[in-house]
């Protein structure tokens, strides 16, 4: 019996030593492991990392080290832990293989947080889609477009093709086609684009405009007009321009020539 009792003391004490450690590996790791989360978000805030990418890089960070804290904690116990990272490896292949597609755009959205090609706010068009950028998600981009449509376009789309910003430069060119008939006067339908260009605030003096006759079209002298304005008064510019020629040109009798057909019929006598 007494060696019953001293063999069950043995075994206690080194269980009893692998379980106190096992905790103590556990309650340090954890504690750690949080210490090391708040240390690497306070390191990234002073970066210019968006916020939303520093929480992932946090939270994955600290899934990373939970994980050899309990398999540290494991092999204290005497566990083996080779099958263990063996089944989580193999877990690991099977979701990745599953989340194919999702995990494709968690890396395009973390990289679109990282080198910031749009923001919100800004208006731009990728893969036939264009729309002001309303939410940047870690998945994918909500656009809205001009007549209220909202649009979600995965984030791995957006790095697959060719993507425009308009509102990356705080100027744009508005380049506008006017067209006057062979029989007008040139020069005074060049004075005419200058003067109602020179009386629109919205365009700026630099870069300075540009007024070319470019093009003897089928039915029309063609001039290229490409004045410069802030990219907010895009739209402003291109439709008041428009308008105050179209009316320019009325009062001054230059004709704005549009595509005609002339039909002739002949009567074959009987």
């Amino acid at each position: 019996m007494e060696q019953i009792i001293e063999q069950a003391k043995i075994i206690l004490m080194q269980y009893g030593l692998k379980i106190v450690g096992a905790l103590v590996i556990l309650i340090v790791g954890f504690w750690a492991s949080k210490k090391i989360k708040k240390i690497t978000v306070k390191l990234l805030k002073k970066t210019t990392i968006d916020v939303t990418i520093i929480n992932y890089i946090a939270n994955i960070a600290y899934a990373t080290l939970i994980t050899f804290v309990v398999i540290f904690s494991l092999q204290n116990l005497g566990v083996d832990t080779t099958s263990f990272m063996a089944v989580l490896g193999a877990a690991g292949l099977a979701i990745g293989l599953a989340l194919k597609d999702s995990l494709s755009n968690f890396a395009a959205g973390v990289l679109l947080l990282i080198f910031r090609y749009f923001k919100l706010g800004d208006f731009i068009e990728v893969g036939g889609t264009s729309g002001i950028v309303d939410e940047i998600s870690i998945f994918y981009t909500k656009l809205k477009t001009p007549d209220n449509k909202v649009i979600y376009v995965p984030n791995s789309g957006l790095l697959s093709g060719n993507l425009t910003n308009y509102s990356a430069e705080d100027k744009r060119r508005v380049d506008l086609v006017f067209g006057i008939g062979y029989d007008d006067d040139i020069d005074k339908a060049k004075q005419a684009i200058w003067d109602e260009i020179n009386k629109n605030d919205k365009i700026l003096k630099d870069p300075a405009p540009v007024v070319a006759l470019i093009e003897l079209a089928d039915s029309s002298v063609n001039f290229n007009v490409r004045p410069w304005c802030r990219t907010s008064d895009y739209w402003a510019v291109y439709s008041d321009l428009t308008e105050a020629l179209k009316k320019r040109f009325d009062a001054e009798g230059i004709n704005i020539p549009y595509p005609q057909t002339d039909v002739h019929l002949h009567q074959v006598g009987a």
